[in-house]
């Protein structure tokens, strides 16, 4: 009997970074290895990715990598992957291309070609493993899911996935063969949690489509579509309505050419026109109602661009009088200020602003009668939600409960808890390392909780730096003590705070110089201590105080 074990090293209780390792026996199988888009709080942070260190600890198990799909939460983190292991992946010809895309324009350096490129009727044999794929409906062709056979019956992963019963040949699920993996006996079910809150269902992409056609064809401005860059169906949409309303695409954004171009030689995105796509350098030659501007972002969000777009800074495109603004993209909840913002920036520009999603539910992610058909098809013994924030996961939890899963075999893991199953029962049995690892710039992990902690102080209550220069051996001042201030107070105004804080250097200093034991970390504490607690109690504000103590030598120099 094999042991089988099932651990999240991200994608749980969080949107996006999904990464599951399966174990079975000695034989290390990891599904996906993406990243997260930061938070608003996670100042200057670039992306988020999973905690390699149990991989590392395992590497010489490791089997390979199973990607489902070409979005960022399942190909994001590859790079930084790839920089350290040398282990195969796996994925469709679309994703595989994309993920040699992001691996290249990441930086990374790294020389891996280990790449397999696999569709629904690949069956790969492992020692305690067979991995097979099947087809599934998302925002981008060549998604599929995952299922491991092994002894104990199937470890199913569906990747992001959705039902719709009109999707076109490219995005068809492959119902008859998630079937017949269901008849042959599913242990546990590892299932995309994003929409399994939702109280409404998704509309069909073909009904997306006439609403996109819809809004061209009535618009007589100038139209700036805003899409995610990997959103390879909505960007065929565009496409295709803008032939039909006789206009043309502009594209901004080197990742957005990059990404049509491989889906274009791919066959995956299809021109209705060899002229539709038009440099931007040639935009001044069309009318306004000859345009449309194809805009979005590197870094997922393209309400970012737009922004940029409505205050005159964006490198190509700016907002206009009588711009239309179409947002085709659904963004994540922690977007919906930063929406309400820029929609703001477009109105004060002269634009206006349409977004699909106020009139229909749009989303690349199962609702709740999908959940359970997917369940129903499967019937597996063990429910895992993965994909989603705690509460999308006790949603799922119910939805399983609702078709026969009693609530005794739905786990909602956290990342790094290890379940296992052993002796016909699946058990939580510990945890292993599975944090956030932050990447700003070239730097990967090498930012923490400290570092992130100083970065919302000095944007919430700014810096003061107090420099004196000292000379030990007299026991005197030299020089100073010199305030400068940033983003705390402006100092015109605050002529009687920086005096007093002058005062308070000054005696800090010269009570430490008449010390027999002169000691320099114990000085900057002290004038941190006495200067923070003067600062609030005059402002009620903790600014990052920066002590800057500079020697001289009293001795006289020797002639020559």
């Amino acid at each position: 009997m094999e042991k089988i074990k099932i651990i999240p090293l991200g994608g749980v209780r969080e949107n996006g970074k999904n990464m599951y390792v399966v174990e079975v026996d000695d034989e290390l199988f990891v599904l996906d290895c993406g990243l997260m888009f930061p938070e608003d709080e996670l100042f200057g942070i670039d992306a988020v990715i999973p905690d390699f260190s149990y991989l590392e600890e395992n590497r010489n198990r490791i089997a390979g990598v199973f990607l489902t799909h070409g979005h960022e939460d399942a190909i994001g983190a590859l790079p930084y992957f790839l920089a350290d292991f040398q282990v195969p992946v796996f994925g469709s010809e679309l994703t595989i291309e994309l993920a040699k895309l992001f691996v290249e324009n990441s930086g990374m350096k790294t020389t891996f070609d280990d790449y397999h490129v696999i569709d629904e009727h690949t069956e790969i044999e492992f020692n305690q493993a067979l991995i097979r794929f099947f087809r599934t409906t998302h925002s981008i062709p060549d998604s599929m899911g995952i299922a491991l056979k092994t002894s104990e019956g199937n470890v199913v992963y569906t990747g992001n996935f959705k039902f719709d019963q009109s999707a076109t040949p490219a995005y068809q699920t492959d119902l008859s063969r998630i079937s017949d993996i269901g008849k042959e006996g599913v242990l546990a079910l590892l299932s995309d949690s994003g929409n399994a809150e939702s109280p409404v269902e998704n509309v069909s992409d073909r009904r997306v489509a006439e609403e996109v056609l819809e809004v061209f064809q009535n618009t007589s401005s100038r139209i700036i579509v805003a899409a995610v860059a990997s959103n390879i169906l909505r960007i065929q949409q565009v496409f295709d309505a803008a032939h039909r309303s006789g206009r043309k695409v502009f594209i901004t954004g080197r990742q957005l050419e990059e990404i049509v171009e491989i889906a274009i030689n791919l066959k995956k995105l299809e021109l209705p026109d060899e002229d539709l796509i038009v440099p931007m350098n040639k935009l001044d030659k069309y009318s306004d109602d000859e345009i449309i501007i194809l805009e979005t972002s590197s870094t997922g969000e393209p309400i970012k661009t737009l922004n940029r777009m409505a205050t005159g800074s964006h490198k190509q495109v700016n907002i206009k009088e009588g711009d239309l603004v179409y947002i085709v993209t659904s963004p994540s909840t922690a977007m919906e200020v930063t929406v309400a913002q820029t929609e703001n920036l477009i109105y004060r520009a002269g634009g206006t602003v349409q977004k699909i999603f106020d009139n229909m539910k749009v989303s690349g992610h199962a609702t709740p009668n999908d959940l359970k058909l997917m369940m129903n098809l499967l019937k597996p013994k063990y429910i895992i939600p993965v994909q989603g924030e705690y509460r999308m996961l006790a949603a799922h939890a119910d939805l399983a409960h609702e078709v026969g899963i009693p609530y005794q075999n739905v786990f909602i893991a956290g990342n790094g808890d290890v379940l296992t199953y052993e002796k016909g029962k699946m058990h939580a049995a510990g945890q292993v390392p599975a944090g956030n690892t932050m990447v700003d710039g070239i730097g990967i992990g090498d930012i923490g909780n400290i570092v992130l902690r100083d970065r919302r102080m000095l944007s919430e209550d700014g810096i003061f730096v107090a420099v004196v220069t000292i000379d030990r051996k007299k026991k005197v001042i030299v020089s100073g003590p010199q305030i400068v201030t940033r983003g705390f107070v402006y100092v015109k105004e605050s002529i009687d705070l920086i005096e007093d804080s002058r005062e308070i250097v000054k005696e800090v200093v010269e009570n430490m110089l008449q010390e027999k034991q002169f000691d320099w970390s114990t000085l900057k504490q002290e004038m941190r201590d006495a200067l923070g607690k003067y600062l609030f109690k005059q402002t009620r504000r903790r600014p990052i105080i920066l002590p800057v103590i500079m020697e001289v030598s009293s001795r006289k120099r020797k002639k020559n």
